[in-house]
């Protein structure tokens, strides 16, 4: 059996929405210095401006 069963990646929450993200293999070099789970909730952090929804709408 080959490579890691992606229950058994490891996860941090997000600095902004706090929602836990897992380990992607694009982040591998640089996992210990990511904070954010998308480039929305990064924007909102260094800008300030309206928070990302954190709910979806599927109305």
């Amino acid at each position: 059996m080959r490579g890691v069963k992606k229950q058994d990646l490891p996860s941090k929450p997000c600095a902004t929405c706090g929602r836990p993200f897992t380990w992607r293999k694009s982040l591998a070099k640089t996992w210990d210095d990511v904070k954010y789970c998308s480039d929305a909730c990064r924007r909102y952090k260094q800008s300030g401006g309206k928070p990302p929804s954190t709910k979806r709408n599927d109305t």
